[in-house]
């Protein structure tokens, strides 16, 4: 059985987080002896002309990877080994219990049989891989196994794009995946490192709200919304009889005219907090939880003027604008005032980027 390349693997050599989005092309690259004792040493963030990447899909593969080029480029970075991901959409996971005792080929076998029981393709169409979480509590002779299967064009669509701007792809890992990692990081600072806190982080990305509710370092909640930056782009060119593409770089720019923030981002905003609350409802209703601890903004749109006191106005829950970054050194060549309005946007390829620490 071939496994193209690892979804999940921790033999990591030095490389940079790649994080591709239906709007831009963002590098991360970090250094240190350990997760704990980070650096950012140098990031970029390059546009990506509208319709290259729809719905995780790369429809223009040499305009992707000329994008990646230039964001490799413009970092300064030397590093060419690269940490890329797949939205969770585009990959199949599973967590199933194995013997304990058995060797890696003999798991591989038993991997491959459990996968053609829930993978609705045949395998040789499919990248599959697996690690091993650990013991199982409960169950001292077996060990809790979590499968990552996807198609395999979507895999090598990123190996290509990377290998055309002249990069070596090293792991393909999964964006929720990738997130989780960096916002596992933030809640460890946190007073006695989050222990019993339930908190609610929400990406708002240009197409979609990723919704997910940490607590004590699992998961217990994931929720897509089809709302996102974009929508205030497409706000801005109504508003100015503008194109959406000039209406893009007006937002980036912040030239906007006087009336802006009166009469298009504040009803954007409450739009957000409104799609926010909405996927709090249904985490209460879904869940057995009644309550949330904190509430983490993160993504590009986190940082608009208003959206995170207006969350927590109408939440009634303590809301800030997190930064991926918070607690690690941050290298001189790092222009500090422009991170701070990028940080909230960096948090997959931060956690691609510390894929590099994985012991």
């Amino acid at each position: 059985m071939a496994f193209d390349l690892p979804f999940l693997s921790s033999k990591t050599p030095p490389l940079i987080g790649l994080d591709i989005g239906s709007s831009s092309v963002k590098l991360v690259e970090l250094s240190g002896a350990s997760p704990g004792t980070l650096c950012l040493e140098r990031y970029a963030i390059e546009p990506l002309p509208r319709g290259a990447v729809v719905d995780g899909n790369f429809d223009k593969i040499d305009v992707v990877a000329e994008a990646v080029k230039r964001a490799w480029r413009r970092s300064g970075t030397r590093i060419k080994n690269v940490a890329m991901a797949l939205p969770a959409s585009a990959v199949i996971t599973k967590r199933i219990a194995l013997p304990a005792n058995l060797r890696e080929e003999e798991m591989e076998i038993q991997v491959e049989s459990e996968a053609n029981q829930y993978i609705p393709f045949a395998l040789d169409e499919v990248s599959l891989d697996f690690q091993v979480l650990g013991p199982i509590p409960n169950s001292p002779d077996d060990v809790e196994v979590l499968i990552a299967a996807s198609r395999k064009e979507k895999v090598e669509d990123r190996m290509a794009v990377a290998q055309i701007a002249g990069l070596k792809p090293a792991i393909i890992d999964v964006e929720s995946y990738a997130m989780r990692g960096a916002l596992e990081r933030l809640i460890e600072q946190l007073p006695n490192r989050g222990e019993g806190l339930v908190i609610a982080a929400f990406y708002l990305g240009a197409n979609s709200t990723t919704a997910t509710v940490m607590h004590d370092g699992e998961a217990i909640y994931e929720r897509d919304q089809p709302f996102g930056g974009q929508q205030l782009t497409s706000d801005i060119a109504r508003a100015y009889g503008i194109s959406v593409d000039e209406a893009e770089q007006k937002k980036r720019s912040g030239d906007l005219p006087v009336n802006f923030e009166s009469d298009v981002l504040r009803p954007f905003v409450e739009a957000a907090v409104t799609e926010i609350t909405r996927a709090l409802q249904f985490f209460f209703t879904s869940t057995p939880y009644t309550r949330i601890d904190q509430i983490m903004l993160a993504g590009g749109s986190a940082v608009l003027t208003g959206l995170a006191d207006e969350l927590m106005e109408r939440a009634q829950v303590p809301t800030a604008v997190i930064s991926p970054f918070k607690g690690m050194a941050i290298a001189s060549s790092v222009r500090e005032k422009q991170l701070r309005l990028d940080a909230p946007g960096l948090l997959t390829p931060c956690g691609l980027a510390m894929r590099r620490f994985d012991r």
